[in-house]
């Protein structure tokens, strides 16, 4: 017979898991638009120019940042479950919309109705699973939703493998509209799992909260859950406005956020996870089907090496992986602009150093900027402005990965390929710099010590057990 805690534990992975679709959709519609690039420029097809294909890129982050501004509020209003609902119809809407769409300018459209169903997902999945978690279980759990993300990506791309044709320019339809079935999925399976026990006890039903918190914690954890829940709300009811966040003493956790997320994108991470098969194609891969193949390696890496990272945050410590990931990271970069700037001479070879090149990049951003970015900003703001500062971070986020996705092309045909990877190669450098002033060693110390810290003036490098 199976025990109470072994049914809570599978319950709320099966719930973690359906709500957690909402990642894999967030990965998927970010990553799908790489495959169907080329077709777009086709000249069978639409023959899109490249200044078009940066608009259609970059549009589905118009929407993230939309999204993303308005999930706060909204989600307090109406639950986390209905959100995530209301989310997943507008993936389903927004994949239907766009692979039907009959000009470009719908198609900009249809993305940033895609791009708002992510910035609803990149804040309210999450919170959901971290709300409806046991204790003991929910950093695991949460992290579930990173990992999703990066294997949404990889899916979008093996997906984009399947589908393209290059007999037909038009095959980049079908990319955009298998988009509807995890929709679908995420959609029906959210009708069938709880409310959060956390939003109903803020809205004064604690009897419907505890019936939930009975079902996915340990019994013997209930009542104290229940009472932090209500400590919490409590709190927030006193929570700062955006106001405070620009107080002087928590200046340097602002620049942390905001400069870590620059770092992350002005790296070039979404020319790889937007353009690679382009990339690829400028690097001497002809077919537009081929040139999908290996960003289905890079994605298998990405995934891959997440997990090493999750690994390692805990054993190596923040500072010394931002540093290790940020010189693979160039050395990946100056790499990619090396194989281009001697084109000539490599012919054949020049798409194998591409690749290769690429590899070592995808690999040290995933094991350090790629997670250390969102678990960082969690960290330095003390708990009464942590919320206000995450969303700062989260929409420079959204800000920066915009600006890099709208203007690769446009560094490509004004400093070259090589010249474009040695421009985020010199900014990687320019990270190092930063990154040793104001990087904190934030593993294993409390919320409270770090704003103690902040309060002191202290420098964050100074920041220690």
């Amino acid at each position: 017979m199976i025990s109470k805690n072994k049914r809570s534990k599978n319950l709320v992975i099966t719930i973690a898991t359906i709500a957690a679709t909402g990642g894999l959709l967030f990965g998927f519609d970010t990553g799908v638009i790489s495959g169907a690039q080329n077709f777009l420029q086709d000249a069978g097809g639409w023959g899109i120019s490249d200044s078009q294909l940066e608009w259609v890129t970059t549009a589905v982050l118009i929407g993230a940042v939309l999204g993303a501004a308005l999930s706060g509020r909204i989600t307090d209003i109406l639950g986390r479950k209905i959100v995530i609902i209301i989310a997943a119809v507008i993936f389903a809407v927004g994949a239907i919309f766009t692979g039907a769409a009959p000009s470009v300018s719908l198609l900009v459209i249809g993305r940033i109705i895609i791009g708002i169903a992510i910035g609803i997902a990149s804040f309210s999945v999450p919170l959901y699973i971290s709300e409806i978690s046991p204790t003991r279980n929910r950093g695991a759990l949460v992290t579930m939703n990173q990992l999703m993300i990066t294997i949404g990506i990889l899916v979008s791309y093996i997906s984009d493998y399947l589908i393209a044709n290059d007999a037909n320019p038009f095959s980049w339809r079908w990319m955009f509209y298998v988009g509807f079935f995890p929709a679908l999925i995420l959609l029906v399976g959210m009708f069938f799992v709880p409310e959060t026990p956390r939003w109903l006890i803020g809205k004064g039903r604690e009897e419907q909260g505890r019936r939930i918190l009975n079902k996915v914690e340990e019994p013997e954890l209930v009542d104290e859950a229940v009472e932090k829940i209500k400590a919490d709300i409590a709190r927030e009811s006193e929570s700062a406005s955006y106001g405070e966040i620009f107080k002087p003493w928590l200046r340097t956790a602002l620049v942390i956020a905001v400069g870590i997320m620059f770092f992350q994108q002005f790296t070039g991470i979404n020319t790889i996870i937007y353009y690679s098969p382009k990339i690829f194609k400028i690097a001497g891969i002809e077919s537009n089907t081929l040139t999908i193949l290996p960003s289905i390696l890079l994605g298998a890496v990405n995934v891959l090496f997440t997990v090493v990272s999750i690994m390692l945050l805990d054993k190596l410590g923040r500072r010394p992986l931002y540093f290790i990931g940020m010189v693979g990271m160039i050395v990946g970069l100056c790499g990619v602009g090396l194989s281009f700037f001697f084109e000539d001479s490599l012919g054949a070879s020049l798409k194998y150093f591409t690749v290769a090149s690429m590899f070592i990049y995808i690999i040290f951003f995933a094991v350090s900027l790629g997670p250390l970015g969102w678990l960082i900003i969690s960290e330095v703001f003390p708990l009464k402005i942590r919320g206000v500062g995450m969303s700062i971070g989260s929409l420079s986020n959204w800000l920066f990965n915009g600006i890099v996705a709208f203007t690769f092309l446009k560094l490509v045909n004004a400093l070259s390929p090589a010249g474009a990877f040695w421009l985020y190669a010199a900014i990687g450098v320019l990270g190092i710099y930063w990154g040793n002033k104001f990087i904190p060693e934030t593993k294993g110390i409390t919320l409270e010590k770090i704003e103690d810290h902040w309060r002191e003036g202290k420098k964050p490098r100074e920041l220690s057990k």
